[in-house]
């Protein structure tokens, strides 16, 4: 799980089944110190929160995670949202 900043939407016109009516955010994870980038910034999953640019989020790389939320055994998500910060 870590903390991240929505710095932004992706748009495809082809993409896997799975992903069918689910948001795509480009996200900058932080640092320990939940300030710091902390590399480049990653396609993260929304299909609950209702995320948009600005909010700070938290992300999880939990592969059942995934498979949950968007119902495929075989999907090829690695990030999803699983939650917004209050301020």
């Amino acid at each position: 799980m870590l903390k991240a900043s929505v710095v932004g939407t992706a748009t495809s016109t082809v993409k896997h089944s799975s992903l069918a009516g689910a948001r795509m955010l480009v996200v900058q994870p932080y640092g320990p110190d939940g300030t710091t980038p902390d590399g480049h910034p990653l396609l993260a999953i929304d299909t609950c929160c209702g995320a948009g640019t600005g909010d700070e989020i938290m992300i999880t790389s939990d592969g059942r995670n995934a498979r949950e939320a968007l119902n495929c055994d075989t999907t090829p998500v690695r990030w999803t949202v699983i939650g917004i910060c209050d301020k």
